[in-house]
């Protein structure tokens, strides 16, 4: 379902059988080695959620893209799991998008987790104006998700956003301001035994060539 041009919106995408199989292999990455942590960014806020980077580590006092977790405790990102790597070009194939993810963003967010209005800018130059697409892959409680328009104060359109519900937004849309609202507890299929929600953003740091 295109909601704007390069935005497409895939409810129901993943079975609850895959999205069990996923939040069994997202509570393991959280909570793994190189465990999930909340961010502070510049400026001295803290995140709303935990994060946790595969592939490349998104640094939230430089707002770039780095091997280690410089802002945090200096361990190497874990790498990005070709299972999850296949998902998110399949997702987007689906949206008629194709592109070759290096990185995921793992956010789990909690009763009272959500994030602000913001634009995904801080791939290379070359990604965003090629328009390669953000995926994204909803599990657990459904979430009050926004999105906007090329400029923050562009009106903003709200979307429930469920358990197994995908969505890919690039082209044209690969610049527009989104955001999570609130959580809404409780809402998470019985199978998947989560309180709270699991998202994963895909992104492909930089073109090939």
């Amino acid at each position: 379902m295109e909601i704007a041009p390069g935005a497409v919106y895939l409810p129901h995408y993943l079975s609850v059988a895959d999205q069990r199989a996923l939040v069994d292999r997202c509570r393991a990455l959280v909570d793994g080695d190189v465990p999930a942590y909340v961010p502070v960014v510049r400026g001295g806020g803290t995140m709303h959620v935990r994060m946790l980077c595969l592939g490349r580590h998104w640094n939230g006092q430089t707002y770039t893209y780095e091997e280690t977790r410089s802002d945090f405790d200096n361990r190497p990102a874990p790498p990005l799991p070709g299972d999850f790597k296949a998902l998110a070009q399949a997702i987007a194939l689906a949206a008629g998008m194709t592109f070759d993810p290096d990185l995921c963003i793992l956010n789990y967010y909690g009763g009272e987790g959500r994030m602000g209005l913001h634009q995904d800018k801080d791939e290379a130059e070359r990604s965003l104006a090629a328009g390669l697409p953000v995926v994204s892959v909803s599990l657990g409680d459904t979430a009050r998700f926004l999105f906007g328009g090329l400029r923050r104060r562009d009106p903003v359109d709200a979307r429930l956003l469920q358990s197994g519900d995908a969505f890919v937004f690039g082209g044209p849309a690969r610049l527009r301001y989104h955001g999570v609202s609130r959580i809404v507890p409780g809402t998470a299929p019985r199978e998947l035994d989560l309180a709270g929600r699991f998202n994963l953003t895909f992104r492909q740091y930089d073109t090939l060539d």
